[in-house]
C-alpha cells in the first residue's frame, strides 16, 4: 500500500510517517520545499514537493497512491493574521487536493481537521451532529475543507474521511516542527529551559488532551475500514473525556521532575477562566471497532526526552 502524507515533515505529518514506515507501509511525505531528499529521520521514505496551486503537480503526488492523508495546513494563530490565506490554504487547497486525488484514481482521502469547528471555547457535551457555531479563521477554513471532503464522499466519487481531532500533543519528529504552542509542548519545553514551567491562563478551562501515539493508531486503523463500516466519514476523535489545563500541567510537572530529577516550579495565572467541563464525544469512532489507548505517561515522558536531548544545549 502507497500513502501520501501531506504536511509530511509537520508535526502529525511526521509523526504518522514514521509510524506507518513502521509498520512496512511505503510511504510519500508531501511538502512545499522545492526538495526530494528524504529526510534523515526518515531515510526509507519518498519526498514529492505538493505546489497548491499547480494541480499538475499535484496530480504527479497522487499518481499510484491508495491513500492520501491530508494532514497540511495553517494553525490557529497564522489563520488570525491571515484569513484570506487560511481560506485559501485549508480550504482551496483541500479542495484542489481532493480533485486531483480523485482524478489519479485515489482510493481514499482522509483530512484531518479541528474539534475547534463546533465552538470557542470548547465546552459542554459536543458530538458530529452538533451545529458549527465557531466563525474563527481557523475554525472557519477547516469548515470549507471538510464540506469538499464531505460531498466527494457522499456522491462516491472517493472514500473521503474527515477527523475532527481534539487537542493533540506530543512528541514531533525533529524540532523545526511548529509544535511549541501546544500546551503540554510548551511546558516540557520551558521545564527543559528554564528549569520551571508556568501557564498563561488560570487553568480552569477544560480540554480533551489527545497523544499523538494514539493519532496515529487511529489514522492507520482508518486506512483499511472500507465504505460501508465508514458510513458518512464524519468522526471526532479524541480521549472522550477531558481535564482540566491546570491538572494536565500538574501531571506534565510531575513527570518532568521525576526524569529531571529536581523540584519543577509550576505557576499560573492569577485571572479567572470558565470552569466548564467537556465531554467530546467518540462513540461514532468506536462504533467502527477502532479501539486505541490513552498513555499520558509515556508520550508526556517521550516529549520530555526529546526536549532534553534537542534544547538544553540552548541554555548552555
Amino acid at each position: 500500500m502507497r500513502v501520501l502524507i501531506t504536511g509530511g515533515f509537520g508535526f502529525i505529518g511526521g509523526r504518522l510517517a514514521h509510524y506507518l514506515c513502521e509498520a512496512n507501509v511505503e510511504v510519500i511525505l508531501g511538502t512545499r520545499k522545492n526538495t526530494n531528499v528524504s529526510p534523515e529521520w526518515l531515510p526509507q521514505s519518498q519526498v514529492i514537493q505538493t505546489k497548491w496551486e499547480d494541480l499538475s503537480s499535484l496530480k504527479t503526488a497522487c499518481n499510484g497512491v491508495d491513500v492520501v492523508i491530508h494532514t497540511a495546513g495553517m494553525n490557529a494563530g497564522d489563520c488570525k493574521k491571515h484569513p484570506v490565506e487560511a481560506l485559501r490554504v485549508n480550504g482551496l487547497s483541500t479542495a484542489n487536493l481532493l480533485y486531483c486525488a480523485i482524478s489519479s484514481g485515489v482510493k481514499k482521502l482522509i483530512y484531518v481537521s479541528t474539534g475547534h469547528v463546533y465552538n470557542n471555547p470548547l465546552q459542554g457535551e459536543i458530538a458530529e451532529c452538533d451545529n458549527l457555531n465557531n466563525i474563527h479563521p481557523y475554525a472557519s477554513s477547516h469548515r470549507a475543507g471538510e464540506d469538499i471532503v464531505r460531498y466527494a464522499h457522499q456522491k462516491q466519487f472517493i472514500e473521503g474521511v474527515v477527523i475532527r481531532l481534539s487537542n493533540s500533543y506530543g512528541t514531533p519528529m525533529h524540532k523545526r516542527v511548529n509544535c511549541w504552542m501546544l500546551l503540554v509542548n510548551d511546558l516540557c519545553r520551558q521545564a527543559v529551559k528554564t528549569g520551571r514551567m508556568s501557564l498563561l491562563s488560570s487553568g480552569v478551562q477544560h480540554r480533551d488532551f489527545f497523544p499523538i501515539s494514539s493519532l496515529c493508531k487511529v489514522l492507520q486503523a482508518l486506512i483499511v475500514k472500507d465504505r460501508q463500516t465508514l458510513g458518512d466519514g464524519l468522526f471526532n476523535l479524541g480521549c472522550g473525556k477531558s481535564m482540566s489545563v491546570w491538572d494536565m500541567a500538574c501531571l506534565t510537572q510531575s513527570r518532568c521532575e521525576k526524569l529531571l530529577d529536581k523540584k519543577v516550579p509550576l505557576s499560573k495565572s492569577s485571572s479567572s477562566g470558565d470552569s466548564t467541563g467537556l465531554n467530546y464525544v467518540v462513540q461514532k469512532l468506536k462504533n467502527t471497532g477502532i479501539d486505541y489507548d490513552i498513555d499520558h505517561i509515556n508520550e508526556i515522558d517521550s516529549l520530555l526526552n526529546f526536549c532534553v536531548n534537542n534544547f538544553s544545549e540552548l541554555e548552555n
